[in-house]
């Protein structure tokens, strides 16, 4: 078989596959033929184009299965991309279930803890209940309505009388075992939503709108209880085992430790001095950023000076230097660069830099926190004769964006975290 697989930039790559192969044997491949980095973050990404829809495939997916539900005449597409967020609930179960929206079997009178709530969510026997409101388009019409929405293991339901749970209030809306659950990717337009945080539900062998159970959240972090809840539900341990599959075989990663278990800590790294002729750990936290920055910019007075064509360096202009770094994308729109940032999962960190549109000779950091994207400008100061970079009104300064970027990388300053993912578009 013969698999054509998109990458941001929209360059294409056809591959001869073997009809069981899945999604994670396509990004292996992909991987290797490409001689990127296996971070364990990249995922076979589906997009319906007719309707609007798309979907991270799940690693163990057969992709021969997923093209087959498609209609010839549309063009849907593969896309190959980094998505951080693919098994973030594994480590950070806290921001993706809210208090407010979960509750807990009667018997389970003990508080949970949230490897608790996981393990709840894994086991055959047990099974948090999500709530909320939600807005549902109705049948065949294009009216929107809001409901109280109740996710239980037999499916999810609406209570037609209020918030009552009540058996005789509550009307099934769907279940998930023959379809498959979509993020809508354009948001109001295609559907008339109420709010662009839209999800819905497409029967396997379902190619018109008609079909769908569109669904539609008030905010980013409702949508993503209800998608991560219902992913848990309809593949249980097996998502845990796709999350588990790389880890497989280090000392400390068992399939039955809830806690995922990592090879370094980011809180346990130190700073190092090996300027002598013994190392040192440096204890100072102000010695080691001033050492941190004048590594910085030692490697970029060396990165700075490229060969011409006679074989004799020449200096890069401080003004460009960004535009070769895969974290800066040239004229993108404030709506695309949040549309990126999305694809690439609303993980705290996830970043690019960007050119201001309202702006030409300012840049906009554009970064995901708390499952809200935020803009930071990066404001040109001119101080005796040479240009610097600030982000917080000159406070701290700096010759270039990469030296930006690399200091806020190591420091969350005035940012409300670290920088930690980069949004790239890859070429295949």
């Amino acid at each position: 078989q013969v698999i054509k697989v998109y990458s941001e930039d929209d360059t294409s790559r056809a591959l001869e596959v073997p009809s069981d192969i899945t999604a994670r044997d396509v990004c292996q491949l992909l991987i290797l033929k490409n001689h990127y980095i296996d971070d364990h973050s990249w995922t076979l990404f589906e997009q319906l184009t007719h309707t609007g829809l798309g979907r991270a495939i799940e690693d163990h997916e057969l992709v021969m299965e997923v093209q087959s539900n498609w209609v010839m005449e549309e063009d849907n597409k593969l896309y190959f991309r980094k998505n951080y967020a693919k098994y973030e609930f594994f480590k950070n179960p806290l921001s993706f279930f809210p208090d407010s929206m979960i509750s807990f079997p009667s018997e389970t009178n003990a508080a949970v803890s949230h490897s608790g709530i996981l393990q709840m969510f894994l086991s055959s026997s047990t099974y948090p209940e999500i709530h909320g409101y939600l807005h549902a388009k109705e049948q065949g019409k294009k009216s929107w309505k809001k409901w109280y929405f109740l996710l239980r293991r037999s499916g999810l339901y609406f209570s037609t009388k209020g918030t009552s749970k009540e058996p005789r209030h509550l009307q099934f809306f769907c279940e998930f075992s023959n379809s498959d659950m979509y993020m809508s990717l354009t948001g109001k337009k295609i559907s008339g939503a109420p709010t662009n945080y839209g999800f819905c539900f497409k029967p396997n062998k379902s190619g018109g709108t008609r079909d769908l159970k569109q669904l539609c959240a008030d905010d980013e972090q409702s949508r993503t209880c209800w998608m991560t809840a219902i992913r848990l539900l309809k593949y249980g341990m097996q998502l845990y085992q796709n999350y588990m599959q790389p880890y497989q075989g280090r000392s400390g990663c068992s399939p039955l430790n809830i806690t995922p278990m990592r090879s370094i800590s980011e809180n346990s790294l130190v700073a190092m001095d090996f300027s002598g002729h013994r190392s040192r750990i440096i204890e100072n936290p102000t010695e080691a950023l001033s050492v941190a920055v004048e590594e910085g910019l030692a490697w970029r007075r060396r990165g700075c000076l490229r060969l011409n064509s006679h074989g004799s360096p020449i200096a890069m202009s401080n003004m460009a230097i960004h535009r070769s770094q895969s974290w800066f994308h040239h004229k993108i729109s404030r709506e695309e660069a949040q549309r990126l940032i999305l694809q690439h999962g609303l993980v705290d960190g996830v970043f690019l830099v960007r050119d201001s549109q309202s702006n030409p000779k300012t840049f906009v950091l554009s970064l995901s926190h708390g499952l809200k994207i935020k803009h930071f400008q990066i404001v040109p100061l001119e101080d005796d004769g040479k240009l610097f970079y600030t982000l917080d009104d000159g406070h701290t300064r700096f010759t270039d964006l990469i030296q930006l970027v690399e200091f806020y990388q190591l420091n969350k300053g005035v940012l409300p975290c670290k920088l930690k993912h980069y949004c790239a578009r890859i070429a295949l």
